[in-house]
């Protein structure tokens, strides 16, 4: 994406006598554009349009052949133009320098024999309308039904939207396949963390081409109108959707198993290559069929329950994906799937996505989020209630980087304080315990699964057990039913 970078205010000299080079070189201004010039950066050096040299004739400028200023292409009958008209112009050169022969139809061009001049109130709508009209005005792309992106893939209808951008179904007029492709926003910063994600993906298809590890695949991308495109092979809806269109009634025991062993598979393969997935969230999971039934439900008298038929998923959303000895942003995972390491600012790896899988699992088994809050402080004070006191080693690590505000005295949560409200208060001491929520003396499901939640939610990541190791678990080797009674045992 182009960005635009203005200079200061300061103008250049010019001297009264310099004549006006009427082929300058373009080449000069690649590293940049002195005077509130647009500056493109991409990938390969920009190639800026030559433009005709501006002919502006200036009040009590003399026609003539003797003036000092070279004004011979400025026709006699052409009228003066004013200061605010030069302005108008100036961005439209600046527009015309970004988009080329194809930017806006909206910005007008001047027309040289008009006599009327647009007001202040219209030219601060100009620079406005500096937005392609194929954009909102905040970088999203606008949806059309039936369009053709890169001259292939006919868009259908919007499948979702998000931070980074939208998410279409499109058919693929090369194979006649159902494809989703997802369209970034044109702002640098998302177009930058895609580029970073298409490199993962690449990696990921490089080590895996059959998707054994049920992981997406990129199929194909393209930049179309400075929004970067990557098309995927359409599957069904994420688990968070499926959750809310089913009342968030709990999924079966079996089904959660099931759940569990693919998206430790999906991690441990992720975390072979030395990435970080960073967001895991039962938005980012996907299901590749979401046929289901009706059974009536148990925890509502009188209404029905959707059951997957089949439960296989793909894990998404590499956007944030970040390799183990590259850059680590110091907030990572999104609020309700953070590992306690982050919050604390003690650096993160590898262990913070087994946190986030622990998380997804206990969402699974109840319906609801197991940690619904937005601050750090009552995050940190719902995980003490829930998993216990956070260990004496973890606030000593916090000491040595200098990172105990969210402590006192006597190295305890400072919670609740004085700035704490009612409701936060009141709900924190509803919360349940991980023991209370799961039942383990019920039956040898919960047991067992209880046992592997507490493995993987532990405070200290040093501890928290790997993908690889949460596989060997025996709640993975042992065959439940829809309502957790054991079939077998998997030797």
């Amino acid at each position: 994406m182009s960005t635009i970078k203005m200079s200061s205010n300061t103008r250049p000299i010019k001297s009264s006598r310099a004549r006006r080079n009427p082929n300058p070189n373009w080449d000069f201004y690649r590293n940049g554009l002195p005077d509130d010039k647009v500056t493109k950066k991409s990938d390969s050096p920009p190639s800026y349009p030559r433009l005709p040299p501006m002919q502006i004739e200036t009040r009590g400028m003399k026609r003539n052949k003797r003036s000092h200023i070279n004004n011979k292409h400025i026709p006699a009958s052409r009228p003066s133009i004013p200061p605010t008209y030069k302005r108008r112009r100036k961005e439209e050169t600046q527009a015309h320098l970004q988009y080329g022969d194809n930017y806006p139809n909206h910005i007008s061009t001047i027309s040289h024999t008009s006599n009327h001049y647009q007001s202040h109130s219209s030219l601060d709508s100009s620079r406005q309308a500096v937005i392609p009209n194929h954009d909102e005005k905040d970088g999203h792309y606008i949806v059309k039904v039936g369009e053709i992106l890169e001259n292939r893939y006919k868009i259908l209808c919007q499948l979702g939207q998000g931070t980074f951008g939208k998410v279409v179904k499109c058919l693929d007029r090369s194979t006649n396949r159902l494809v989703a492709v997802k369209i970034i926003r044109a702002v640098q910063k998302y177009r930058d963390a895609s580029r970073i994600e298409i490199r993962v993906l690449n990696t990921l298809k490089e080590k895996d081409p059959d998707s054994v590890h049920k992981c997406i695949q990129l199929r194909d991308w393209f930049d179309h109108r400075n929004h970067i495109c990557m098309v995927f092979d359409l599957y069904g809806i994420s688990l968070f959707d499926f959750l809310k269109q089913n009342d968030f009634n709990p999924f079966p025991f079996n089904q959660i198993q099931h759940i569990a062993r693919q998206l430790l598979y999906s991690v441990a393969f992720v975390h072979s290559l030395r990435l970080v997935h960073t967001d895991l969230k039962p938005e980012n999971i996907l299901l590749v069929n979401d046929y289901y039934k009706c059974i009536p439900s148990r925890r509502t008298p009188g209404k029905m329950k959707r059951i997957l038929y089949e439960s296989e998923i793909r894990l998404i959303d590499f956007g944030s994906a970040t390799f183990d000895d590259e850059y680590h942003s110091s907030v990572v995972s999104t609020r309700h799937y953070r590992a306690p390491e982050v919050i604390l600012g003690l650096g993160w790896s590898y262990a913070c996505d087994l946190w986030s899988v622990g998380c997804i699992l206990v969402e699974l088994f109840t319906g609801e989020a197991l940690f619904q809050t937005h601050e750090n402080l009552e995050h940190l004070a719902m995980m003490e209630h829930i998993l216990g006191r956070i260990p004496d080693r973890i606030i000593k690590q916090m000491c040595r980087a200098n990172q105990l505000k969210y402590f006192k005295g006597n190295k305890i949560l400072n919670y609740p304080n004085d700035e704490t409200t009612k409701q936060s208060r009141k709900y924190v001491r509803s919360l349940r315990t991980l023991d209370e929520i799961i039942e383990p003396k019920k039956s040898p499901f919960r047991e067992q699964f209880c046992d592997l939640l507490q493995q993987l939610l532990l405070y200290d990541p040093n501890e928290r057990i790997t993908a690889r190791d949460a596989l060997r678990h025996p709640f993975f080797y042992m065959s439940f039913d829809e309502e957790g009674r054991q079939i077998r045992q998997i030797y």
